[in-house]
């Protein structure tokens, strides 16, 4: 493992002037927004998805890191965009999202935990905007604001059942205005979202300015806009718009910034991160969150969409382990060989590898190698990608770094020089339940959409409001195909039921949420937090993944 460089070093690398360089300590800095020049040279853009994840891992981050560093070994010049670890899986049962073992990005322990603020820039902006609308209706309520009809949930970057149903403004005419609301996760906040999906400053403002909070007792939309908050929400996110450069242990640059979790969120990270890498480099390196029916399709219809953005080769993520989880064995098993398993668990890989050909790509399987992974179960792996005509390749990435992702690098790379022009699942101009129905039928590979009453309200007042063509960033389950978190492997003949139906007007986006999906997470019986300590200054227990 390298000797962690200093920042300004790294950013000379990528040809990032000094001036635009405001260094957080010696590893760590924001870029000004000025580095990313109009019209500069734009390098490849490559995705990294994965397969249905399962509690054995898949090591998507990971493989990113692993794929840049090897990347890298063979002389390309690469850089990273990654998202930004919430502290809410940190200190819960997921760990930390840095990668692992000899594919890291560092510092780590930075990077999982505060890092440069921009989560608690994101978590204040919204529940300012959240306490303006409260102080809008007890100063008088000038706009008319239906307190039954107030959509702007606060957010905190945590873990917390118990915050999901709340009741504000108890104890009197001096504490508020009683009602109930609730709050979601940071990474679930629309301000991430809106933060990610902004080309500039100017585009910030537009997206903010818009955030729809409320409806009024006439039924009118109102907007932080309306409530003239956007200049102060502007402010609180003055620094947290800059991304954010670090390197992974090898060296190479990563660009770390903006986190929306893709099961509830569009699972990307920031426009103006991925933008800056490609403008200094020939190679940039992303990933969407969880599998590829949940974060890719975002990435493509709602961020590629929107940004213009282009991907030059698709690298699908699968390991040994997942598919034998995926085949039937219990996580307790996986360690024993067992070939059956792997092939049984193979219509999941398979049907990923389908989706992938239905956005343009013919993607390139990563093979996230354990060292428990047995010959025979490589070997139906290796089968099935010849006989479905996919290039696949060994990943050792964990345990060897940049040369246990050289084998992948150079798969890429020669993918990549064959151009494949990307494909929507949807045009945005189609009908709301068109959209959603053909991602659930194309992706999922559902046989039927069902929609709850309130969904259905939902879908008109997003229609009323405006909204009928928007993209859909669908908030499901990332364990499986469904709907249901317990049917693993490729289920068919399913009913998708989408409960509800929320609008992200500053974002751009509507939020369907499907079957059982909630947007605040809770702690499980035994989580991470109980085995972290700081010891001699140095943060112990801080799982990574």
């Amino acid at each position: 493992m390298s000797a962690v460089r200093p920042i300004v070093e790294v950013a000379k690398d990528l040809g990032i002037a000094r001036e635009h360089l405001i260094p957080y300590g010696d590893d760590k800095a924001k870029i000004r927004l000025e580095a990313l020049k109009p019209g500069a040279k734009r390098g490849k853009l490559i995705l990294v998805s994965a397969i249905t994840p399962t509690s054995a891992g898949e090591g998507k981050t990971t493989t990113s890191i692993g794929l840049a560093q090897g990347l890298a070994k063979i002389g390309e010049k690469v850089c990273l965009a990654l998202r930004e670890p919430s502290l809410g899986p940190t200190f819960g049962v997921k760990g930390g999202a840095t990668g692992g073992g000899k594919s890291i990005v560092v510092p780590a322990e930075d990077i999982n935990l505060h890092f440069t603020g921009d989560f608690h820039a994101i978590t204040s902006a919204n529940n300012l905007l959240a306490s303006l609308v409260d102080n809008h209706i007890h100063a008088g309520n000038a706009r008319g604001i239906d307190p039954r009809k107030i959509l702007w949930r606060r957010v905190i970057d945590l873990n917390d059942r118990s915050l999901r149903r709340v009741i504000i403004g108890l104890g009197g005419a001096l504490e508020g205005v009683p009602r109930e609301t609730g709050f979601d996760i940071t990474p679930a906040s629309e301000i991430m979202a809106v933060l990610c999906l902004s080309k500039d400053r100017e585009d910030l403002r537009l997206r903010l300015g818009r955030l729809l909070v409320a409806v009024d007792k006439d039924g009118a939309p109102v907007t932080a806009n309306d409530l003239k908050a956007t200049g102060a929400l502007m402010i609180l996110l003055k620094d947290a718009i800059q991304p954010n450069l670090v390197q992974t242990c090898e060296g190479v640059p990563a660009f770390v910034h903006g986190g929306p979790f893709a099961n509830i969120a569009h699972g990307c990270n920031s426009v103006i991160a991925t933008n800056m890498a490609l403008a200094h480099a020939d190679w940039a390196v992303t990933e969407a969150g969880f599998g590829l029916d949940l974060g890719a399709e975002k990435f493509i219809d709602i961020k590629c969409a929107s940004a213009g953005l282009e991907t030059a080769a698709i690298v699908l993520v699968a390991t040994i382990r997942a598919l034998k989880r995926h085949g039937g064995l219990l996580k307790d098993d996986l360690a024993t060989p067992d070939a059956k398993a792997v092939e049984r668990g193979l219509p999941n890989l398979e049907k990923h590898i389908e989706n992938a050909r239905q956005f343009g790509h013919t993607p390139i399987v990563a093979l996230n190698r354990f060292a428990t992974d047995g010959p025979d179960e490589l070997a139906v792996v290796r089968s099935a990608c010849e006989r479905l005509g996919v290039p696949c390749a060994d990943a050792e990435i964990f345990a060897k770094g940049g040369d246990g992702g050289m084998e992948l690098a150079r798969a890429v790379v020669k993918h990549a020089q064959t151009p494949s022009p990307m494909k929507r699942i949807y045009d945005w101009n189609e009908p709301l339940k068109q959209k959603i129905e053909k991602i659930c039928t194309k992706i999922y590979g559902a046989a039927a959409v069902t929609y709850s009453a309130a969904a259905e309200r939902d879908l008109k007042q997003a229609e009323r409001l405006g909204f009928a063509g928007a993209p859909v960033c669908m908030a499901k389950t990332q364990m499986s195909l469904s709907d249901d978190a317990n049917k693993p492997g490729r289920p068919t003949g399913f009913t998708v039921n989408v409960k509800s139906v929320v609008i992200a007007a500053g974002a751009g986006f509507v939020v369907p949420l499907l079957g059982d999906i909630i947007r605040m997470p809770g702690l499980n019986a035994s989580p991470q937090a109980e085995r972290m300590d700081l010891v001699d200054g140095k943060v112990i227990g801080l799982l990574g993944g």
